[in-house]
């Protein structure tokens, strides 16, 4: 999906998510996705891994501001 990443849920479940809808991320010590809506996802990726997709996600999405 070009303009989505993949994360994992801690039940191991993979989905995609709009990372320009992200907010926040915390680590409690499960990662915890905040989006826009104030929708909660709790995910096994850590925080520096999500980090890390949005930043090549922005790569791809916009090579010339990055």
């Amino acid at each position: 999906m070009e303009f989505m990443i993949e994360v994992e849920r801690v039940n191991g479940v993979k989905v995609f998510i709009n990372p320009d809808l992200l907010r926040v991320i915390e680590r409690t010590p499960d990662t915890v996705l905040t989006f826009t809506d104030d929708a909660k996802l709790v995910v096994k990726n850590t925080p520096e891994q999500i980090i890390e997709m949005i930043l090549e996600f922005k790569k791809r999405a916009q090579p010339r501001l990055v």
